[in-house]
């Protein structure tokens, strides 16, 4: 009997993690002892760092899309169709069309989804670069904003891309200075705990590049509500915000299958931080956003996972024991403004090391965008 590994989301992790156990498990694929199927609620797979660009007008949406078929291995399955739940005592998907699916294995890679309505006029006063139509007003608004008092409020932790609002005052900062209103824009950078990132050693070095470059900060600042009329927005804490632009990273939340699965009640899976492993299900993995981990939710985090996972699945369809880890392993570059950029590097055991930003690491942060579709068809 063929053995069904079902893959859920066609992400960075969902793809890799697809492509690998394509060339791990060839042999048992061609012999039709496997199969490797994904499954995505869309046809294209989207690079989501590039909606960072596209605000400030140097990339376009497109550059952010591929067709999935196209970034597969021809031995994997695409099914393009929504889950909707996972009965993981009866290990089979309910669809949105058609007839559900049996598996042996299950790979949840279903991502992040932004839920702006969680805060009172969030969705009405506030701009964002997490989607491409976020990216796109963004992009319209900043082409116009010669003065003012733009914020960049995160509003929702844990969110995509933890370097991402650093990144975006930096470059706006940089943004402006290049347009001759730098003087003419105030710019403020607000975050939820007492300090200006997660991680301690990001906000060690962005707090002198705040500073110099005459950056606003506000922390502990927990929104609770915004006024799109006042332009204003207000944290539980008390601290009221004017602004004439106000850039939010909203709430966070996973995929409501996951929830109505009884996988998560955030969207999130619980997993084993080593193995990935689902802990409230048996032959499920979590990766990617999708895993209830304290580490960031960032590409180069689902892409390690993937490769783990990939292992494992092809030591246990083999009858084989599993050994593969995986152990916190993420990596993410940092644009420190328009040319610019340092880069992070830590795991479970090492906390990040920040190096002085530079133009080759900025330009390599380039590179790595153009060459991402290599990584996703799993040749990186």
């Amino acid at each position: 009997m063929t053995q069904q590994i079902a893959v859920v989301g066609g992400g960075t992790g969902g793809t890799v993690v697809a492509n690998k156990l394509a060339e791990k498990l060839g042999p048992e694929i061609d012999a039709g002892e496997v199969a490797v199927t994904l499954l995505n609620d869309g046809p294209d797979h989207v690079y989501k760092p590039v909606w960072l660009y596209v605000a400030f007008g140097q990339r376009e949406p497109a550059d952010a899309r591929r067709p999935l078929r196209d970034l597969l291995d021809d031995r994997v399955t695409l099914v393009s169709n929504r889950v909707r739940t996972v009965d993981t005592d009866g290990k089979r998907l309910r669809l949105e069309d058609g007839p559900g699916m049996d598996y042996d294995y299950l790979v949840l890679a279903t991502g992040a989804t932004l839920a702006p309505e969680e805060v009172p006029g969030l969705v009405e006063g506030t701009h964002h670069f997490y989607g491409e139509a976020g990216a796109t007003a963004l992009r319209d608004e900043l082409a116009d904003f010669t003065e003012g008092h733009l914020v960049l409020s995160v509003v929702g932790t844990p969110h995509m891309c933890p370097a991402a609002p650093v990144e975006f005052v930096l470059m706006a900062d940089d943004w402006f200075r290049e347009r001759g209103v730098r003087d003419d824009v105030e710019i403020t950078y607000t975050y939820p705990i007492g300090r200006t990132h997660g991680k301690e050693s990001v906000a060690e070095w962005a707090d002198p590049r705040f500073a110099e470059r005459d950056i606003g900060v506000e922390t502990f600042f927990n929104a609770e509500a915004v006024d799109p009329d006042a332009k204003t927005i207000t944290s539980m804490e008390g601290t009221t915000l004017d602004y004439d632009l106000l850039v939010a990273i909203p709430p966070h939340r996973g995929d409501e299958m996951i929830r109505e699965s009884g996988l998560g009640d955030q969207g999130w899976v619980d997993v084993d931080r080593h193995t990935l492993e689902a802990t409230a299900a048996e032959g499920v993995y979590a990766i990617g956003d999708t895993a209830d981990l304290s580490i960031p939710k960032a590409g180069s985090v689902a892409h390690y996972e993937a490769g783990v996972v990939a292992d494992r699945l092809a030591s246990q369809v083999r009858g084989q024991v599993p050994t593969a880890t995986y152990d916190g392993k993420t990596m993410c570059f940092l644009e420190a403004g328009m040319d610019e950029a340092t880069f992070i590097s830590f795991d479970y055991q090492h906390e990040p090391v920040l190096r002085d930003e530079s133009r080759p690491v900025h330009w390599a942060k380039l590179a790595y965008n153009e060459s991402y579709w290599l990584t996703a068809r799993g040749l990186l």
